[in-house]
This record gives structure tokens, C-alpha cells and sequence, in this order.
């Protein structure tokens, strides 16, 4: 039965709630206040997760003093139970009881998860109710999206101020599912949806767009409360979540692994530099009919593709540009009038840092895979007069790509014996995350050039190899940003900001390889994964 205390969200709550609430975490109260420090200034509505705590009753009289000296601050108090994702081990009654003293420190909001709700006794949720705090009832499902109408139906009889439903996308078109229902629901404003998952991060830029009240956010990168969780800062000023609206046009890479892939700050840096109403996000998925599917219901205005989709996609593509039939692979996707039309942007990332060092007619390269990148590659070269040769894992791989394109395969024992004026990697071997064995070493590398596409790391394997034996070389990044630039041109029609797009790049690099050492050296509490 809904209480008679009046509902403090339409009279207090909303003129003071944000599009993100950051979630604060720490395993003391000192490190959850100096964490919520930190942020409140910036994103002043916060959600404490008081299950992180070993005695959360112990920490509200100093989380009370910081809500007291923060008054612009909102606050949700949560305490999520072991059995549905968090890290309380107690009792249903205990988790009540956190939430009734936290209500009486200050906090304006409560949320505690359906399952716990359906477990008290009768009258229970009544006297929560009656300290004025308001109410998320929240269900997260970690391991599909699956009829979330049917969970809106279960939260229905408790008449929440706020009904969170958290589902985790184990494909794109969940995000789809889950934008559908929040647009089934436009009459309700008090409804939180998100994916959780790396599939689910369209949700937690666009699901506010669709209709969520608010989406989540962590702190900082590293301190996630869910799979996919994307750090405030981040979906702030890379994602602009707070101008994104129904006009905002929308983008992304697609492929997998996009991960860990610095196209969408390249891309959404030179939106914001240009003036441009658009958000471009990562899309991992290995299943073309997966991205199609997100493609035509979101819509998605454009695309750059990676692997393993460049090939795969051509197939649905209503137009290529010359190069792209010519290649049989695909990076840049323009959609218009529900068709799609594609580009290949990768060839001209590769040839032009080459024509800036050597003449390529008459050159001879050594291509290393034969994917989309490799392809590219290799045609380009070809076009350019260059004799080229692959060398692939999957010979008769190598061997078609050869055949198509007029050149030629070698075998990995012939490579040391043979001089090459460039060897370029159009593998993923080297990338951040991969593990994989390389396809040379040092006796090799008989060039007088190394280009390696792979941009992150800033240094890979190969080009450390190479620098150790004072062999000039290209990184990845020139091939990233000049290939990005001529996107932007596409999707746009506008001039690339180059510059800016090479600057934020190599910033993030150097940002991720100073992370990288810092986490090389772990402190002795490390924040685990929980549910959000």
C-alpha cells in the first residue's frame, strides 16, 4: 500500500538530480569520503555503497557531516546484498535497518533490490516509507536482458518512487530491446534503465536519451560498480551525456575487441572541437547481423568498422567507393535514407606516412596478415607500384589475398634471408589486451623501414624490436588519426580537426601506459567488480 507521506521527488528531487549519478565506493569510510570529495563539486548527485563497507552503520555519522557540509549534494544510499551482486553479507533485516539510519542521516533517496523488497514482512517497507526518504526498487539480471515489461509488472504493486531495472546485454540488439521498453514507457519519468556488460555501454550513454531518468557512472576508470560502467569524466566530456538528445546523431567502431579502442575520444573530440551534434561510441560485436539489427533500430548514422566485420560487411552495403569493391574490405559505413553506403579510409591511412619517408613505386614491402588492415594494405601498395609480399598464419589465406591483388606470398624462413625497404604489421598482434606470440623476431627485421598499424600501445613489441636495432619506424597512430580524419570528412562533411584528433590520442597513449605501470605495482585492496 503507497504510504500517505507525500512523494518528495516531484516537490525536491528532480530540479536536484543530474543525468549521472556517480557511484562512490571504498572500503573505509575515509576512503569513501575523500572519493566523494573528490567528485561532488563536479556531479554533485551521488550514490554511496554503503555494502562496500565492513560496518556500514559505524560510517553514516561521517557520511551524515559530509551531507550536512555538501547541501547541493543528492545522495542514494545503497547497501546491495551478496545474492544480488553486492557485497552485504547480512540479512534482509539488516540491509532494512542501514537503510532506515541512513535515511535519517541525510541521504534524500533509498535503493534497495526487488528480491529484498519481496522478503520482508508485511508493513516493513511502510516504515522505510515513512522517514520521508525516497524509493528505488531496483532488479539487476547478470546474465541476459529477457522480458523486462514482466520485472516492471513485479515492482509495480510496491508503487517505488523510482523502479531501476538492470538487465546485462550479451548482444547489441539488447540495447535495442531495452530502448524499446523505455519508449513503450514515455508516459513514466521515474524509470531507470541500463545494460550492464561491454555490450551494454550504448545504454549508458543513449538510455537517457530514450527515456531513463538517470544513468550511472563511476567515479574513476578502475573503480566500475558494474561491467561496462563508464567513469563519470569520461561520459561527460567525451560523450557530452548532457547535451545528447533526440537531434544528436549517432556513431560508432564496430567490431571486436573495440575495448579498448581510442576512436571514440578521437571522434567525439573533434565533434565537440566542431561543433558537431553528434556521440560516437564503442560497438563490440563479432556478429554482422547483431550490428545491422542496432544499425536500423537506433539508427546509426555512420560507422567505422573493424575487425572481423571490413569483409563480411560488403555484402549489405547498397554502394562502395572503387577502392573498397576493389579491396573486398570495407572500414567506413555512411548511412542515408535507410541505406548504407561504403568507404575505405584505411588505404589512405597507410600510403600517405609511406609517402612521406619513400618513393612506394618499385618499393618492396612485407605485409604481415591478411584481414581487412591487410588487405588494405597490400592493394594500396600494389596501386602504387609497390612489389609486395604476405606473409600470413593461414597460408592459403595469404595466398588468395596474393592472387587477387598481383602479389606475392612468402614462407616465415625466407623472410630473414630477404631485404625489404618496409615491413608493416596488419595483424592485431601487439594490441593492448591480446595475447598472441609474434610473428618475427629480431633476425627478421632486414628493412630499412617498420610500420606497425597496431596503435595501441604506443610501443609495441615489433616496434621496440625495431627501434633496438636502430630500424626507423611508424607507429600505429599515424595510420589511426589519418584514417580517422578522412571518417570524420565522411560522416561530417566537414574539414578534420587533425591536430586536435593526434593530440588527444597520444594524450590518452601516455595516460593508459602511466596506469599500466601504476597498476603494475598493485596496492593491497583492490575495488572488485560489483553490480550497478
Amino acid at each position: 500500500m503507497r504510504t500517505n507521506v507525500p512523494t518528495v521527488v516531484p516537490q525536491f528531487l528532480r530540479p536536484r538530480i543530474g543525468k549521472v549519478c556517480v557511484a562512490i565506493i571504498g572500503f573505509t569510510p575515509t576512503e569513501m569520503l575523500e572519493k566523494a570529495n573528490a567528485v561532488v563539486k563536479e556531479t554533485p548527485f551521488l550514490e554511496f555503497r554503503l555494502d562496500y563497507l565492513d560496518k556500514p552503520l559505524l560510517a553514516l555519522p561521517k557520511l551524515k557531516q559530509f551531507l550536512a557540509d555538501n547541501t547541493a549534494a543528492t545522495a542514494i544510499a545503497t547497501c546491495r546484498r551478496t545474492a544480488n551482486g553486492g557485497k552485504f553479507d547480512g540479512t534482509v533485516a539488516a540491509e532494512l535497518e542501514i537503510l532506515m539510519k541512513a535515511a535519517t542521516s541525510g541521504f534524500q533517496i533509498a535503493d534497495i533490490e526487488l528480491e529484498s523488497v519481496e522478503a520482508l514482512k508485511k508493513g516493513e517497507l511502510q516504515k522505510l516509507r515513512e522517514t520521508g526518504i525516497a524509493l528505488i526498487i531496483s532488479h539487476h539480471d547478470f546474465t541476459a536482458t529477457k522480458d523486462l515489461d514482466a520485472i516492471y509488472e513485479r515492482i509495480k504493486p510496491f508503487h517505488p518512487d523510482f523502479y531501476k531495472i538492470v538487465p546485462t546485454a550479451k548482444s547489441l540488439a539488447d540495447n535495442v530491446t531495452l530502448m524499446q521498453f523505455l519508449e513503450r514507457m514515455e508516459d513514466h519519468s521515474n524509470i531507470i534503465a541500463i545494460c550492464m556488460g561491454e555490450a551494454g555501454i550504448i545504454s549508458r550513454v543513449l538510455g537517457v536519451r530514450a527515456g531513463s531518468a538517470f544513468t550511472f557512472a563511476a567515479a574513476t576508470a578502475g573503480e566500475e560498480t558494474g561491467p561496462g560502467q563508464i567513469a563519470a569524466r569520461t561520459l561527460i566530456e567525451t560523450y557530452r551525456i548532457d547535451q545528447v538528445d533526440t537531434a544528436t546523431k549517432v556513431f560508432g567502431v564496430a567490431g571486436n575487441p573495440v575495448r579498448n579502442s581510442l576512436s571514440p575520444i578521437m571522434m567525439n573530440t573533434a565533434f565537440r572541437r566542431e561543433t558537431v551534434n553528434a556521440v560516437y561510441l564503442a560497438l563490440q560485436t563479432s556478429k554482422l547481423a547483431d550490428l545491422l539489427k542496432l544499425v536500423h533500430e537506433i539508427p546509426i548514422q555512420g560507422l567505422s568498422v573493424t575487425m572481423p566485420l571490413k569483409q563480411e560487411i560488403m555484402a549489405h552495403l547498397e554502394h562502395t567507393d572503387p577502392l573498397s569493391a576493389k579491396i573486398g574490405a570495407c572500414n567506413t559505413v555512411l548511412r542515408q535514407d535507410g541505406k548504407l553506403y561504403g568507404f575505405n579510409t584505411d588505404v589512405a591511412g597507410i600510403t600517405g606516412p609511406l609517402e612521406k619517408r619513400m618513393a612506394l613505386r618499385g618499393a618492396k614491402a612485407l605485409v604481415l596478415g591478411a584481414g581487412g588492415a591487410a588487405r588494405a594494405a597490400v592493394f594500396g601498395l600494389r596501386d602504387k607500384g609497390a612489389d609486395v609480399f604476405i606473409l600470413n598464419r593461414t597460408p592459403e589465406t595469404g595466398q588468395k589475398l596474393a592472387k587477387q591483388s598481383g602479389a606475392k606470398t612468402i614462407k616465415k624462413d625466407a623472410v630473414s634471408k630477404t631485404s625489404f625497404d618496409v615491413i608493416i604489421n596488419a595483424t592485431p598482434i601487439g594490441m593492448t589486451g591480446l595475447k598472441a606470440a609474434q610473428l618475427l623476431e629480431a633476425k627478421d627485421l632486414n628493412t630499412k623501414l617498420v610500420f606497425d598499424l597496431v596503435y595501441n600501445p604506443l610501443e609495441t613489441p615489433l616496434l621496440r624490436l625495431a627501434r633496438q636495432q636502430n630500424i626507423p619506424i611508424i607507429t600505429g597512430i599515424e595510420m589511426f588519426v589519418q584514417q580517422g580524419a578522412r571518417q570524420f570528412e565522411i560522416f561530417t562533411g566537414k574539414p578534420a580537426p587533425e591536430e586536435e584528433m593526434l593530440r588527444v590520442v597520444i594524450h590518452a597513449l601516455r595516460q593508459q601506459a602511466e596506469a599500466a605501470q601504476e597498476t603494475a605495482t598493485p596496492p593491497a585492496k583492490a575495488a572488485k567488480t560489483r553490480s550497478k
